[in-house]
């Protein structure tokens, strides 16, 4: 049974953290960030192909993080399987004893390492959240039974400040239809619509674990602004990190503050410490 399931049911505050798979086979870094994330996190998000580009899957990655002794949450992306490779790598990972899935409709190439890539898009996050909720139930997409089934724990995005927002809500409540159980939100600003958001869906039944993304300087904001769908860092924020003297240190300082006010929002928060892996005890106060 997924630990993560067990504690948020129990409405027990999670932190769930975030580590990339390497561009190549070499899994020292990731072990390494692993191990600085693993006593401050309940669970790791082990992404996929992030960016829309090569590194190791989040299938072998999650593994090799189980091993470690953490909790992994395995991210699934629809931009480059079919929907026969999308419910193989389900069957894989739950066969390899992974409990927790993310499921999203992922990046479009063109913004990658591989910009002629062409992007599946077989599926969409909805759809691919329904066919694992279905393979929970102990069958494929087509309706045919499985020799073994699964028991995901089944996540997918959510974006708090999106406009309007009444759309956005209507895309959470197709995915909580569908088999959706938890929430990891993008990187949240504007706390007020966190809670908006936060409010809407409790309703449902689901869990809302509230993103952090550490802006550890100017050049990743502009990172974000310009090549983040969907996301905008607000201006009075840029200018903090911007007007610092350690715009590092004030991007840590940024994101505690930002958890403080999460916990009495969200039911969780997923830090992005985006390289300051180190300062997850400060982000959480824990320090």
């Amino acid at each position: 049974m997924s630990r993560l399931r067990d504690l948020l049911d129990a409405r027990e505050f999670v932190v769930t953290g975030e580590v990339a798979p390497p561009r190549g086979t070499d899994l020292a870094a990731m072990r390494a960030a692993v191990e600085v994330l693993a006593p401050h996190c309940h669970a790791l998000n082990v992404t996929d192909n992030q960016g829309a580009s090569l590194h190791l899957s989040s299938l072998a990655a999650s593994r090799a993080v189980l091993d470690m002794g953490i909790e992994p949450i395995f991210q699934q992306t629809c931009r480059d399987r079919n929907r026969l490779a999308l419910q193989s790598d389900l069957l894989a990972a739950w066969s390899l004893g992974l409990e927790n899935v993310l499921v999203v409709t992922g990046d479009d190439p063109r913004a990658g390492d591989h910009p002629n890539a062409r992007g599946v898009f077989d599926l969409d996050s909805t759809q691919l959240a329904a066919i694992t909720r279905g393979m929970n139930e102990g069958q494929d997409m087509m309706g045919q039974p499985l020799a073994g089934g699964t028991g995901f724990y089944i996540g997918a995005a959510m974006f708090p400040e999106a406009e309007p927002w009444d759309v956005q809500l209507a895309r959470i409540e197709q995915k909580v239809e569908a088999g959706v159980r938890f929430f990891q939100t993008q990187a949240v600003f504007d706390m007020d619509k966190l809670s908006r958001a936060v409010d809407a869906v409790r309703p449902l039944g689901v869990k809302v674990i509230a993103g952090v993304l550490v802006l550890k300087s100017p050049r990743v904001i502009a990172f974000v602004n310009e090549r983040l769908a969907g996301l905008m860092v607000p201006e009075h924020i840029s200018a903090r990190i911007a007007a610092a003297d350690d715009p590092a240190e004030e991007a840590v300082r940024l994101a505690a503050e930002q958890v403080r006010d999460i916990r009495q929002i969200a039911d969780g928060v997923h830090v992005m410490p985006l390289g300051l892996d180190h300062a997850i005890g400060r982000i959480l106060g824990e320090e």
